[in-house]
């Protein structure tokens, strides 16, 4: 008897826990944007923390408080929800570095800021680096499919080659300096140091986490960045 009145208990549980979710589901069906976007910031977290992989799209779901049936009708499937988060990840980074207006600042300060932005970013976003890691295993797989992430690259690139050319002008920096280069070496710099950081930390008995230490690193980038190019 306890046996059948302790699964009957489980039962009705499972019932009102499925009410939930339903009552949810048909909210969020009323405000597909919100829907999208709650759906896109559970995957990013799932991605994030266990790879393609590890991920589930039941936690998914059970993170965005939706069902399965809503991931699928707006990505399609877990490939299709993987990919888009991809894409959200690099336009975020890439919307946020127009704001630095480098078309407008001194060549030498559009360096500076360019780097320090990178930096700081990377910081902010632990899962970006997350997921550059986890697709990087993939051989940039999936990333191939993007038919929009090399659109958002080209802005930066071109707004950097500028930067460069009026730097080259000015006498400032080396002539024909490769932009994809500098910002390679702002990227490596800052990428190095935060996916080893628990290990360098361990190597150097030094605590490479602290706030200090995190914006020593980051004016160490500037220099050495400015230092590459300069004529």
């Amino acid at each position: 008897m306890a046996v059948r009145a302790r699964q009957e208990t489980e039962n009705k549980a499972q019932v009102d826990t499925d009410k939930v979710v339903g009552k949810r589901s048909r909210k969020a069906s009323r405000n597909p944007q919100r829907t999208h976007a709650t759906i896109l910031d559970a995957a990013t977290e799932e991605f994030a923390a266990h790879g393609f992989g590890g991920a589930r799209v039941d936690a998914i779901a059970a993170r965005a408080q939706t069902n399965k049936r809503m991931l699928y009708h707006y990505f399609g499937d877990k490939e299709g929800l993987y990919l888009a988060v991809l894409e959200a990840t690099y336009a975020t980074i890439r919307n946020a570095e127009k704001q630095l207006d480098l078309a407008h600042r001194h060549p030498e300060e559009g360096i500076r800021e360019l780097a320090l932005f990178t930096w700081r970013h990377f910081l902010a976003h632990p899962e970006f680096l997350s997921l550059l890691a986890t697709e990087n295993l993939h051989h940039a797989h999936y990333l191939q499919r993007s038919d929009k992430v090399s659109a958002m690259h080209s802005h930066l690139i071109d707004e950097l080659a500028d930067v460069l050319r009026r730097g080259e002008a000015l006498g400032i920096f080396r002539p024909a300096v490769d932009p994809i280069s500098v910002y390679l070496t702002i990227a490596a710099l800052g990428f190095f140091y935060l996916s080893n950081r628990h290990t360098l930390s361990t190597i150097f008995a030094r605590k490479l986490t602290s706030p200090d230490a995190l914006n020593e690193w980051g004016e160490h980038i500037v220099a050495v960045t400015l230092a590459s190019i300069r004529a």
